[in-house]
């Protein structure tokens, strides 16, 4: 992609690990609420292309998608106990005005970050914790309709929306992304749904790459590692995206080393 990229939220956990592997791949254009440090820009990155602001902002938002090709959308309040003042102002009417000033002046790509909670109450007591684990052949693949376990959620779900109202009246290419685990560089050992839905930082830059250059329309897509453990799908993944993740949490234990199959509580 010639045109420069638009990384919303790019001082995030998200955004960082994003920047850590594809940094270099792209001409980008940062957006945080807070100035970044020196250390949270990737090589070629300067300080001149960094735009402190908030989604919040229709006004700085026009501004930061003028001359842009894509937009990578992670920015807003990322809490899942957030209450609804904070998602409907940060996540909903944040998501709208980045949407919004994309499809007017004719981005080509939007990947919105979306999460896990969107679907989160898909996890009843009658498949838990039996869904988390290898034997199980529970799978959401992205069809499902939303089922948010909260209202941070429920903003994500707005979201997706959001993005099949510009794909279908708007031609914008969206790719959503439901994203499971990324809290640390190696999943815990302790918890078998953090193992289930682990995202390494590796496959999360490889995946968000996959969604700017892949030719596609409309995608819910999930965002996890190819673990052993998984109650997502990633064939869409695969199949539209040309995603290839390399890593999986079956192969690490909590303090990252090689793991030994039988210390793994089942």
């Amino acid at each position: 992609m010639d045109d420069p990229v638009l990384l919303t939220g790019a001082g995030g956990r998200v955004g960082q690990a994003i920047l850590a592997g594809i940094g270099t791949a792209y001409d980008w254009r940062l957006l945080d609420r807070e100035p970044l440090s020196e250390d949270a820009l990737p090589a070629g990155v300067s300080e001149e292309d960094v735009i402190v602001a908030d989604v919040t902002d229709e006004a700085a938002i026009r501004e930061a998608v003028a001359g842009i090709g894509a937009v990578v959308h992670l920015a807003g309040d990322p809490r899942p106990n957030a209450p609804w003042d904070s998602v409907l102002r940060n996540n909903i009417d944040g998501t709208y005005n980045v949407f919004a000033a994309a499809a007017d002046v004719g981005v080509g790509t939007v990947a919105f970050a979306s999460s896990n909670h969107a679907v989160g109450a898909y996890e009843t007591d009658d498949r838990t914790p039996d869904m988390y684990r290898k034997a199980d052949e529970f799978r959401l693949d992205g069809d499902e309709l939303p089922r948010p376990s909260n209202l941070y959620g429920v903003s994500k779900a707005a979201g997706e929306t959001l993005g099949r109202y510009y794909h279908d009246h708007h031609d914008l290419s969206v790719a959503c992304v439901r994203i499971g685990n990324l809290t640390r560089e190696h999943p815990p050992k302790e918890y078998e749904r953090g193992q289930a839905m682990w995202l390494s930082h590796r496959d999360c830059a490889h995946l968000f790459d996959r969604c700017l250059a892949a030719d596609y329309g409309y995608e819910i897509v999930y965002g996890i590692s190819d673990n052993d453990r998984k109650y997502y799908s990633i064939e869409r993944a695969r199949e539209v995206l040309g995603y290839d993740p390399q890593d999986n949490s079956a192969e690490f234990t909590f303090g990252g080393e090689p793991k030994d199959e039988e210390m793994i509580e089942e």
